[in-house]
């Protein structure tokens, strides 16, 4: 393994440096992504029987808030309880863009990964290239040791960048597709809670 990351070259480190990186998000935003923390089981019926039971205090709203990313969206719903059904879901609206926002950021930079390391193993080919015809140039295109460490420099740069690149937008895409079925889900859960409120107000 070190003598294919020494063959690589300096730009070989900045690839495994991103390798590193992606490997880290990857495993965070697992974590972090798991339905029971998004989407908590029981939480949509004890909201709304919070709700029905009118003892809400901005303690209990603010524990709710950092509960989860479907109790950030609902802690919205009740603090503009008392507003009409139009405005609460303008609130609700708003919120779950800050709660999408939150989810999503890590993302970019798994994106970003995947589109600078085919870039880097390209640049990685291009120096080691111009190390075989430096060696051409010197020794002669006779002397096949000379050529190799370009050449091997070349093609496990490409290499490296690609096998960086591809996990990283195969889990770039996954975890897009999981936050949105999460929205969704989201979405239907803060509605009953609104059509709970309104209710309640009738």
């Amino acid at each position: 393994m070190l003598e294919i990351v020494s063959s690589g070259g300096i730009v070989m480190i900045f690839i495994l440096i991103l390798m590193t990186l992606a490997m880290m998000i990857v495993g965070e935003r697992f974590w972090s992504l798991r339905d029971k923390d998004v989407i908590p089981a029981d939480l949509k019926d004890q909201v709304i029987k919070w709700s029905k039971s009118k003892h809400l205090d901005a303690k209990h709203i603010s524990q709710l808030e950092e509960n989860s990313p479907l109790g950030y969206v609902m802690s919205s719903a009740l603090r503009n309880r008392e507003l009409p059904r139009e405005a609460i879901v303008e609130t609700v609206e708003d919120a779950g863009r800050h709660a999408v926002h939150k989810m999503e950021k890590p993302l970019n930079w798994l994106s970003v990964i995947a589109e600078v390391s085919p870039l880097l193993g390209l640049l990685g080919t291009v120096i080691g290239m111009i190390k075989v015809f430096a060696a051409i140039n010197a020794h002669g295109v006779g002397d096949a040791a000379h050529l190799a460490t370009g050449i091997s420099q070349a093609l496990i740069t490409t290499a490296a960048g690609l096998v960086v690149a591809i996990p990283a937008m195969l889990f770039h895409r996954h975890f897009k597709t999981k936050i949105t079925d999460q929205t969704i889900v989201i979405e239907q859960q803060v509605m009953d809670l609104i059509d709970s409120i309104d209710g309640s107000k009738k």
